[in-house]
């Protein structure tokens, strides 16, 4: 039998999955790469919320500045994103149950401009663990290690949104309701956003 992981290893994300905070309650403890390469395409800079036509995934734009590693990534506020993913978010999510009591919680990180992508995802992720009501320690990687020995719960490449959901996960998605669940039935691997907003404080029942 498997022993259950003490540490999940992830890659930063903005606005994370609810894959990420189910590790981070499973483990109560998580450790975020950040002496990897950036990689186009993946939660490191995108997240995917339920509009009113389906999966609507948001894009941070991201300049690397001659280098590629995820540390030196910085946010591009020269494009008008900021605005645009505030009113998708808004448009999505201001019908849900709970986004009144949490969308001055989580607007004023966006606003606050973080330079560095690394540094914008620490924030969100913190203050998404905050409201979650999830305790765990958060720490960085200082050097970058392929793989992990056991005890160790690496999800860096199985964690995408080009991929299905990890199998250690599946069994414990169950439908909540969704604001658009109508339309297109329930949507899995979405923002931790999505069940933060539906669900409210029921969410970290969810989670565990």
């Amino acid at each position: 039998m498997n022993s259950r992981p003490v540490c999940a290893v992830v890659s930063t994300a903005y606005f994370p999955p609810v894959e990420y905070f189910m590790a981070a309650a499973m483990t109560g403890r998580i450790m975020i790469e950040a002496c990897e390469s950036y990689v186009r395409q993946s939660y490191r800079n995108r997240c995917r919320i339920y509009a009113c036509d389906g999966i609507l995934s948001l894009t941070v734009p991201v300049s690397l500045s001659g280098s590629r590693d995820i540390s030196c990534a910085e946010v591009d506020y020269s494009k008008s994103w900021l605005q645009q993913h505030e009113r998708a978010i808004i448009s999505a999510y201001r019908t849900s149950a709970f986004f009144e009591y949490y969308q001055d919680d989580i607007f004023p990180v966006l606003e606050a401009r973080h330079a560095g992508l690394l540094e914008l995802n620490t924030a969100l992720t913190l203050r998404l663990m905050e409201l979650l009501g999830i305790r765990c320690e958060v720490s960085f990687t200082t050097e970058y290690t392929p793989s992990y020995g056991p005890g160790f719960l690496d999800l860096r490449d199985s964690l995408h949104p080009k991929k299905t959901v990890p199998e250690i996960f599946r069994n414990r998605y169950k439908p909540y309701y969704q604001v658009f669940s109508d339309r297109y039935g329930f949507i899995a691997g979405l923002s931790a956003l999505d069940l933060l907003c539906n669900e409210g404080p029921d969410a970290l029942t969810y989670l565990l």
